[in-house]
């Protein structure tokens, strides 16, 4: 088995700055050691990772707390609501935890956002520290510190921005990832390199086969890059007043499937990588890139298995029903729905574009 050297990538956000740990193996090494001690730990997982590295967490932390508890919740971005939500809280208050309780969470996207989201709220704040097991999640939704949880009108409209005091994204836990999820976490790599870096996304184009094998020193340079332009765009707009915003690039179009199929019928990867299609289709009819980078982009989403035509949400005004949709995304101004669009130079903007151009490029692009 090739070593793989443990690489850090720092957050730069004054005094909540962070490392984000890359390497394998990391949850039976001593990467938590510079973490605060305290009477309480609350690992937070679901019952699909739970009982693969579950113990394997407890045992690398329980030197710092006096108790260790772990709560395993329902998979699945269905469960990303209130009623789950309660049951993270349910399970700190049955403890007893206190003010210096640390929130572990070990899982994917929904597992962080929602165990990020009880850690801002509880006792009005509490620290935790992010345990990826998903590509999806190592390289986007467990950096930058956004947390929530879904409402049946719209995606993560409910949550806070709140970070964590480090992120340790163990590349052997992706060996147990199902093949769909790997390539639903293809989706959140392959956008870093339309919205700002086109040597990456050549990279990408060259090494795809490899990351769908799980080659662990391509995946490690993936998660990497992607977390090092992450971080730099975070570094610079920590709360989504404007840089930040590019990081959606195919969001709002996937967002808007996710909400109108039902959350959990596509796994959130597979709606962004539809929805990156559609904003690269927007893009072109804006005449900001051209023919060769929008079949660059569709290629390169097709070899990662990712559905290439949108869902039919509306039998009657399909485009209809996804800009209803859209206008309900964080992203809207006054109603006005912001769509990333990307140039041909790995540089992404947030604009306005007027629904008659949206409706023709939804309606090119849906089955």
């Amino acid at each position: 088995m090739t070593e793989i050297a443990t690489q850090h990538v720092p957050i730069s956000l004054g005094e909540r700055s962070y490392t984000i740990c890359i390497g394998r193996g990391l949850l039976n090494r001593d990467v938590f050691a510079g973490l605060p001690a305290g009477n309480h730990a609350l690992i937070v997982t679901n019952t699909q990772v739970g009982p693969l590295y579950a113990a394997a967490l407890r045992d690398a932390i329980e030197s710092k707390f006096q108790q260790v508890h772990i709560i395993e919740l329902p998979d699945g971005e269905g469960y990303k609501n209130w009623e789950t939500l309660n049951l993270v809280f349910d399970a700190l208050l049955s403890a007893r935890c206190d003010r210096k309780t640390t929130l572990f969470a070990l899982g994917g996207g929904v597992v962080g956002d929602m165990t990020g989201f009880a850690a801002a709220c509880y006792m009005r704040g509490v620290p935790f520290v992010q345990v990826p097991t998903t590509l999806l999640s190592q390289v986007d939704s467990s950096v930058g510190g956004k947390t929530g949880i879904n409402h049946p009108m719209g995606k993560n409209m409910i949550g806070a921005f709140y970070q964590p005091l480090m992120v340790v994204c163990d590349i052997g836990t992706l060996n147990t990832l199902p093949e769909r999820e790997l390539k639903a976490g293809l989706a959140e790599v392959i956008k870093y390199g339309p919205i700002a870096d086109m040597d990456f996304l050549g990279w990408l184009e060259s090494n795809m086969d490899a990351l769908l094998a799980r080659n662990a020193e391509a995946l490690a340079y993936a998660i990497r890059r992607s977390c090092e332009i992450k971080a730099m765009v975070v570094g610079k707009d920590e709360r989504e007043s404007g840089l930040r915003a590019i990081l959606n690039f195919g969001h709002t179009f996937g967002h808007a499937i996710e909400a109108g199929m039902g959350y959990g019928r596509w796994l959130h990867g597979e709606a962004v990588g539809c929805g990156m299609v559609m904003a690269a289709e927007l893009s072109a009819q804006l005449e900001l890139i051209d023919g060769d980078l929008l079949s660059r982009v569709r290629r390169l989403i097709e070899r990662a298995g990712l559905p290439m035509k949108g869902p039919v949400l509306d039998s009657t005004d399909n485009a209809g029903r996804y800009l209803e949709l859209m206008r309900v995304d964080k992203k809207a101004d006054a109603g006005a729905i912001r769509y990333v669009v990307v140039h041909g130079s790995g540089r992404a903007t947030m604009q306005a574009v007027d629904d008659d151009i949206v409706r023709q490029v939804i309606e090119r692009c849906c089955a």
